[in-house]
């Protein structure tokens, strides 16, 4: 791996390259690029990392193992060493199969409600996991914890991400599971600062604007990220929002009152600051693909994260630097940032592949990923769920989001196997993501339910489609709903619950993982009460 020179010797050119993180695909080969408008093929990957000399590449999709083959080959690629990002929030799992794959941060917070010790022990774990899996692969960021306070029952992009609906619990969790991590050389970022947990808007898709004055920022908002700081977070990222009270003009990402006044000064944040990824629908409908990149830097942002052109980007900030709109100091300062945060995670080595299968999923992992599952899990089973003695042709109805893009859900999974194995071999899949899914006919069959909602971006809405909604009424009607399982959102189940025949055995839970499934499931066939 290279080394690092000392910034000042590098061109102005090489300097703005390392504030520009670039989005790859984790697969090795381009016929396996998933997605084509924001991953390059690999002849123009390479020429990034070494022509261009970018600073970093965040990864989706692939196995944890083909994972540690390319992180591998683009440190190779690279002309200095690479910040190699992943949104694994949820643990490497959540990303890349074999990795360990948690419940998402809230169910922490339903288990902080009755007993908080517990739950800070539990999200520390979540923290160690997560980091020792990702080094283990080549990953060295891991863009995580969510910090926002999802008060919003409605947010259509937060939802379970965050570690609850209070700034205490959120802030308790997010310390704690920073500090798990915290024994290994691997780099953190809170998110999304000033927070959004509470818009309506999925910011992927446009523009969120927040009526909060600074006293609510204060008071709400900003406690996780100031505890997250105080925790030795490494980096803070920017939310694609816009709160009039902080800047009329501009969204976060793109406001010095917000990047620089708010955080650096207000908060006393010195780590690095990285923006939202600037392909987000908040950010590319409004500003160029070369003038937003410019304004984060004079808001105050160290690194740009997923540009539209990364060649044009670093072109358009050296320009804003040549006329005097941007100082060089300015430049040099978040690269001298960035330059710690890579001594930092450099001298960091993967393991040998011969090693990847101890050093992932291992069973104290999976174990603190059950306790989590059990302990958060909601269940009302007032009578078991029926078993038909002989095959009865009952329903086993799945809804899901992306029906083509179900990491959780496939023939061999809980989901499916259980309920066949109960009777349930009617197998119907509904995709809410279709717009308009029709159930009409399906409610003349004894049934099971299985919904996986959540919040999730570019989703734009955490809530079930209507004609889930009247499909489920006409189930109730018919005295043919005969059990029901929610993954997911816990709003679900509150909307779902008072209007939910008693006799109808119901079980929450936050993951929707096959390791949610295999426990949940067999909780309708207990007996007791929520």
């Amino acid at each position: 791996m290279p080394t690092l020179p000392d910034p000042q010797a590098l061109p102005l050119a090489a300097q703005v390259a390392q504030m520009v993180v670039v989005r790859a695909s984790g697969h090795l080969f381009d016929q396996q690029i998933r997605y084509p408008a924001s991953e390059p093929p690999a002849a123009t990957l390479r020429s990034w990392l070494s022509e261009l000399g970018v600073g970093g590449v965040i990864l989706l999709g692939g196995s944890a193992a083909e994972l540690w083959v390319r992180t591998q080959q683009l440190q190779g690629w690279a002309t200095l060493p690479l910040l190699l990002a992943a949104d694994i929030e949820e643990g490497v799992g959540q990303r890349f199969a074999g990795g360990t794959w948690f419940p998402p941060p809230m169910a922490l917070a339903a288990i902080a409600q009755q007993n908080l010790p517990r739950a800070i022990a539990l999200a520390q774990q979540m923290g160690a996991v997560t980091a020792q899996e990702a080094l283990a692969i080549g990953l060295n960021w891991i863009l995580a914890p969510v910090v926002d306070v999802n008060n919003n029952p409605a947010n259509p992009v937060i939802n379970v991400r965050a570690f609850g609906e209070t700034p205490a619990i959120v802030g308790q969790l997010a310390t704690a599971f920073i500090q798990g991590t915290q024994a290994y050389p691997v780099l953190t970022a809170a998110k999304h600062f000033p927070g959004h947990g509470d818009t309506a808007i999925d910011s992927h898709l446009d523009l969120p604007v927040l009526p909060h004055t600074w006293e609510r920022l204060v008071q709400v908002e900003w406690p996780p990220f100031v505890a997250a700081i105080a925790a030795g977070v490494d980096a803070v990222m920017s939310a694609h929002v816009q709160i009039p009270a902080l800047d009329p003009h501009y969204p976060a990402t793109l406001s010095k009152q917000a990047l620089t006044m708010g955080l650096r000064h207000h908060l006393g944040f010195e780590g690095l600051v990285v923006t939202d990824a600037l392909v987000m629908g908040a950010i590319a409908k409004r500003y160029g693909a070369n003038e937003a990149p410019v304004r984060a830097v004079e808001a105050g942002a160290d690194i740009l994260l997923m540009p539209l052109d990364p060649a044009g980007a670093i072109q358009a900030v050296c320009a804003a630097v040549a006329q005097g709109r941007i100082s060089h100091a300015r430049i040099l300062a978040s690269v001298e940032r960035i330059w710690r945060a890579k001594q930092k995670v450099t001298a960091t080595r993967q393991v040998a592949a011969a090693d990847l299968t101890t050093a992932l999923a291992q069973p104290a992992s999976l174990n603190c990923v059950n306790q989590i599952l059990t302990a958060s899990n909601r269940v009302r089973v007032k009578h078991p769920l029926l078993r038909a003695d002989s095959p009865q042709q009952w329903r086993n109805l799945i809804v899901v989001d992306r029906a083509l893009n179900c990491p959780f859900l496939d023939r061999h999974t809980p989901a499916i196997v259980l309920p066949s194995e109960w009777g349930y071999d009617r197998l119907h899949i509904v995709d809410q993501s279709l717009g308009d899914p029709n159930l009409t006919g399906l409610e003349s069959v004894p049934t099971l339910v299985q919904l996986f909602v959540r919040g999730n971006p570019f989703r734009g809405s955490a809530a079930l489609l209507h004609p889930v909604q009247t499909g489920l009424q006409a189930l109730c009607d018919r005295q043919h709903l005969r059990g029901l399982v929610i993954y997911g959102s816990p709003y679900i189940m509150d909307q779902l619950l008072p209007v939910l025949p008693p006799t109808v055995p119901c079980v929450f839970s936050y993951g929707q993982m096959p390791a949610a499934q295999a426990i949940a499931l067999p909780a309708l066939l207990g007996c007791g009460g929520a």
